[in-house]
């Protein structure tokens, strides 16, 4: 696993993250092409609620974005994890990894009901994450969505991502 140091976006990283978005995203099959700007969009909502960057020397070579989810009876406290950028020739390298247990171990901190997210199953169930298809939004692929319980047992209704995920997805479709 390549050793990085992970810490919280400053403002003067923006741009680093938004251009490296755009990179780690362009060569796969499942993006919308949008995920940078979704970045900056939940940002500028003030719904980024953890942003964190990993560096190798000043470079940024990756990024982890978690923000606010809503559970249809209103739980509090659940979260949604992604996007996930890490830059193409360091992917498969741990960076990732890092990234999403430093944010993970954020929100046990903060005590939060569980996070979200649609991905991989393969590779989600390495941080804990669950398929819940049965409770998948209705504008989402339920063979990929993956729920992590923390201080709730389990969900117990539909949790579905920010606002502005859908906005974003609608846009391309």
């Amino acid at each position: 696993m390549l050793q990085v140091e992970i810490r919280s976006e400053r403002p003067e990283d923006i741009r680093a993250i938004y251009d490296l978005t755009k990179r780690a995203f362009a060569p796969m099959a499942f993006a919308s092409g949008d995920e940078q700007d979704l970045i900056d969009a939940v940002r500028d909502a003030g719904a980024l609620s953890i942003s964190l960057v990993a560096e190798i020397g000043s470079k940024i070579v990756g990024h982890v974005a978690f923000t606010p989810a809503k559970s249809t009876d209103n739980t509090p406290g659940w979260f949604g994890l992604g996007p996930v950028a890490v830059e193409p020739e360091l992917q498969r390298k741990g960076i990732g990894h890092q990234l999403i247990n430093e944010g993970l171990g954020k929100l046990r901190e903060w005590n939060a009901a569980g996070c979200i997210v649609l991905g991989d199953p393969n590779y989600y169930r390495r941080f804990g994450f669950l398929p819940f298809p049965a409770l998948a939004p209705a504008d989402q692929p339920p063979e990929y969505f993956m729920v992590l319980p923390l201080a709730e047992s389990q969900p117990k209704a539909v949790v579905d991502f920010h606002p502005l995920f859908s906005a974003g997805e609608s846009k391309h479709k």
